[in-house]
């Protein structure tokens, strides 16, 4: 039980915390796949050549520890964190893992000020953030297993369709091996995929958002193939096998769908914004919307770099118009000769459209400087920052 002289030490540690920066969680990573080489079959290892997971875990641990006395604060992260986390089947013993490491690496770059009395709070600290995660998962787990097409850990599927939306993007259609009912999930949510094949070094596991409204027999997921390197790092080798090798009649083992964004009905009108792949959710938030023919105004508005690198277009557009819904979609780098009202040119502006912004929601994917302008935007017009709603693909991040 953490008490209050617990508490006080461990926020009295957040300036060291803060000189130490990355380099904290830069030897802790290096010292867990020493001990625990196994873990490089859960960990993305392209997030580690790109510091992103490193910065990622070291904005987490400044960031509980300057709000251990209040940690309503960190609800919204700590859900994000327990929904990922399942993806991946992270269990219990996981935590003990990374609790002796985490303690370790404090005691050896730290070694004046990690005192035993240091040491004993932030041990306690991290014991306590680790059970509120542990029953949080817990609940999704044991929630998943007992819905109707349910499961844990992980389920083969094979490869039934594989489908190409656009220049970069490709769809790939899964149905289970046991030919039982897949549960079902909220639009938005994605899928973990879990792949293990002579081509990578270590079991590989991802994140991709469901682009389709549920069905109870099979999940789509849309994959943007990435560079195959990013400064010599192979960051792209999944959604690239994925591409080129991964063949209709293939069996790959899915982690039930999981995720904090999603939509909500509030009755209210819908804006949908997203901008290059991160047109996957809202895919699947539309047909949704189609589907319960939802009686509210629904705006979607895209922006990608050109015309044949916008997936589902059709689909979109034939959606908009037969439902009286707005749509707008901007690409960037290329003016059509003969443009429909609904495409400009450029970059995306909100004030050349009509937006219901004192009671719409506003549902927002893409790149992360797309969202972090989105969001600066919105809330430049007023929109209540309540009502704007995000993804954020890879490790952990807000805007």
């Amino acid at each position: 039980m953490l008490t209050t002289h617990d508490i006080k030490i461990v926020k009295s540690t957040v300036p060291l915390l803060e000189a130490g920066g990355v380099a904290i969680t830069r030897h802790f990573y290096q010292r867990l796949f020493k001990h625990h080489p196994e873990l490089k079959n859960i960990f993305n290892m392209s997030n580690q050549h790109t510091d992103s997971q490193r910065i990622a875990l070291f904005e987490a641990i400044l960031a509980y520890a300057k709000n251990i006395d209040n940690l309503a604060v960190l609800k919204h992260a700590v859900e994000r964190i327990a929904q990922k986390h399942t993806s991946f089947h992270i269990q219990p013993f996981h935590y003990q893992y990374v609790g002796d490491h985490l303690i370790e690496t404090l005691r050896e770059l730290l070694p004046e000020q990690f005192t035993p009395e240091v040491e004993a709070a932030w041990t306690k600290a991290y014991s306590a953030l680790a059970q509120i995660l542990i029953g949080r998962e817990e609940e999704l787990y044991t929630t998943k297993e007992e819905s109707e097409g349910g499961w844990r850990g992980k389920r083969a599927f094979s490869l039934v369709e594989k489908r190409v939306e656009s220049e970069l993007v490709t769809s790939f259609i899964f149905e289970p091996l046991d030919r039982q009912p897949v549960m079902d999930y909220h639009v938005g949510q994605y899928i973990g995929i879990e792949l293990t094949t002579e081509q990578f070094e270590n079991t590989e596991i991802r994140q991709y958002s469901l682009s389709q409204k549920p069905n109870g027999t099979s999940y789509r997921i849309s994959v943007k193939r990435e560079p195959s390197t990013i400064d010599g790092n192979a960051a792209g080798m999944v959604s690239n096998y994925l591409h080129d090798y991964l063949a209709v009649g293939d069996m790959v083992d899915l982690h039930a769908p999981a995720g904090d964004f999603y939509f909500v009905d509030r009755q209210a009108p819908v804006v949908l914004i997203s901008a290059g792949v991160g047109i996957t959710p809202m895919q699947a938030m539309l047909e949704a919307l189609a589907e319960k023919q939802y009686n509210q105004a629904v705006h979607f508005v895209h922006a990608c770099e050109r015309a044949n690198q916008h997936s589902f277009a059709d689909r979109t557009q034939s959606l908009c118009e037969a439902h009286k819904w707005q749509h707008h979609v901007w690409y960037r780098t290329e003016k059509l000769a003969t443009p429909l009202s609904s495409t400009h040119h450029g970059l995306i502006n909100f004030s050349q459209i009509e937006l219901p912004i004192d009671n719409g929601d506003f549902y927002v994917c893409g790149p992360v400087a797309f969202m972090q302008y989105t969001k600066n935007a919105l809330l430049a017009l007023g929109v209540a920052n309540e009502r704007i709603h995000y993804e954020v693909f890879g490790p952990h991040a807000t805007l």
